[in-house]
This record gives structure tokens, C-alpha cells and sequence, in this order.
């Protein structure tokens, strides 16, 4: 079976890829529910996304609406490789010149990851400058919210710490990989190695510490602000410690509308969206 697109809507539409583009093209994006319903003659300000970037996207959409009740935004999902296909499809229709600057249906491009908009890039498929990273995916700590005494850094897991440490399985998993990173960029691979009781992934890593099988676990920081009720963050790592996943928007070649554009990747690293994607456990990347 072929992958398939989502919008999201008030109520998520699912269409086959055969059809996919030319629900794109004809510019039938369902918005999803907004909290304030924008005026009919809203102008539309279209983004393909990640379904990995579901939350931050969306919410800085709303921030956006908010100060801009002329804008309705609206979000195409996809994942990586079917979204580049279908920007590519989109761009090269046939092989038709069917777009000219300032023509197409879509405005910004949110991958999963800042690799695909360099590929992107590479061909021409967004606008190269027109980059803006607004979200970094930090590692927590995390301990369960009934224990009282717990390490305030990662520093204090390495010598001479008791702590049983949850963490994801470093060979399989990204989560995995990047906790690795941490504790060799402190030095304390040494220290931990007895101490590490090893996931198949973050809900393994939360599975072993609520059921008492570690002290703390190491997760990604978007994951923990879900399970806050049952898990707290006693810290978190970011730069230098390590490099976290960054992720940006940009602008689409065609964009039909590029002063919306730069107002709203201007936006996306304002002090209120730093705090709307702090407040869902990212970090703020900063400036371009």
C-alpha cells in the first residue's frame, strides 16, 4: 500500500497519493479547527510539515492567527521522502512551467529535520537565505514526580553517583545515540557503564524508570512534557554538551506571497513563540 497525505482539519482528511497533488494544486487544504474562526476572505498562509512537528507547528500557528486574524493558516502533512516528492511533483507538474514566482500554492516547508531542507535547498526547491530555525530537540533527565532526592545535571550521574539510569538503546535508536553523545562529551562513559539499564526505545526508557527498574531515564524533552503528570525534568542537555536536532522552516520556491512569509518565519523566532516551543519541551535554536 502506498503512503498516504494527511491535512489536518476539523476533522483529518486522508487522500490516496494519486490524488494527493492535485488536492494540493487546486488549493483544498482543509485548515484545521482554529480557536477563533477567521473571517471568509482570510487570506491563506499554507505549510507543508512533518507530522513529527504536529505540535509546535500548530501551536505557532495559533500564536500567528492570533496577532493576525486576516491569516488563516493551513498544514499539509507528510513525512520526509513523500514530502519532497510532492514539492518536487509540484514544482516540475509535467514538465510544464504551470508556476512562476509568486504563483505557487504553498508558502513554508517544516521538515522533520534541517537535512531535508538542505537537499531542498541544493535544488532549488525553497528559496536559499530564507531558512529560520525556531525549535531544538533537547535530552532530559527525568526522574519519577514521587522521588525527592535526584541529580540536578547529568554531571552528577558520573563518579561516584548510585543512580540506576534508564536510556534507549544507543545502536538502535537516534534517542539512544545522542544520550551516548552526552556522556562521552562529559567523560563519564566509564562511570555510568554499570549503572545503564538499556530500552528499546523512550517507552521503554519511561516503562523501566515508573516501574522502578532505574532512578532516572534520559528521554527526549517533548516526550517528557507529555508524561509531566507521572515524570519531572531535573535538567536538561543542550548545547555545548551536546548538538541537539534542529529544526527550521523556509520558504518555498513559488511562494505566493513572500512578505507573509517573512512576517510569519520572523515570528517563529520572536520571544512569544520561544516561549510556545519551551512550553512543549524544545529549546529555542535562536537567530537565522
Amino acid at each position: 500500500m502506498k503512503p498516504q497525505g494527511k491535512c489536518a482539519g476539523a476533522g483529518t482528511l486522508v487522500v490516496p497519493r494519486r490524488i494527493l497533488l492535485a488536492v494540493l494544486l487546486s488549493s483544498l487544504l482543509t485548515p484545521y479547527s482554529l480557536l477563533v474562526t477567521p473571517p471568509a476572505n482570510a487570506e491563506p498562509l499554507v505549510i507543508a510539515a512533518s507530522p513529527s512537528m504536529k505540535a509546535p507547528v500548530e501551536t505557532l500557528a495559533h500564536a500567528f492567527e492570533a496577532t493576525h486574524p486576516d491569516v488563516k493558516v493551513r498544514i499539509y502533512y507528510d513525512t520526509g521522502l513523500e514530502l519532497r516528492w510532492t514539492i518536487a511533483g509540484m514544482e516540475n507538474k509535467v514538465g510544464q512551467k504551470t508556476y512562476f514566482i509568486g504563483t505557487g500554492p504553498i508558502h513554508l516547508i517544516a521538515p522533520g529535520g534541517d537535512e531535508l531542507l538542505t537537499r531542498l535547498e541544493q535544488k532549488y526547491y525553497v528559496l536559499p537565505g530564507t531558512r529560520r530555525p525556531y525549535a531544538a530537540v533537547p535530552l532530559a533527565l527525568v526522574v519519577p514526580v514521587t522521588l525527592v532526592e535526584a541529580p540536578a545535571s547529568f554531571e552528577e550521574l558520573g563518579k561516584g553517583a548510585k543512580y540506576r539510569i534508564a536510556i534507549a538503546d544507543p545502536v538502535l535508536t537516534e534517542l539512544g545515540r545522542q544520550t551516548q553523545e552526552v556522556f562521552e562529551a562529559l567523560g563519564i562513559v566509564n562511570d555510568v557503564k554499570g549503572r545503564l539499564d538499556v530500552a528499546s526505545d523512550a517507552r521503554g526508557v519511561l516503562d523501566h524508570l515508573l516501574y522502578g527498574q532505574a532512578d532516572v531515564g534520559i528521554i527526549f524533552g517533548p516526550d517528557a512534557v507529555k508524561e509531566q503528570e507521572r515524570i519531572r525534568v531535573v535538567a536538561t542537555a543542550g548545547k555545548p554538551t551536546f548538538k541537539p536536532t534542529i529544526h527550521s522552516m523556509a520558504m518555498e520556491r513559488f511562494c505566493p506571497n513572500r512578505a507573509l512569509c517573512e512576517e510569519f518565519l520572523s515570528f517563529i523566532q520572536s520571544p512569544e513563540a520561544k516561549k510556545v516551543v519551551k512550553s512543549l519541551g524544545y529549546l529555542s535554536p535562536g537567530g537565522p
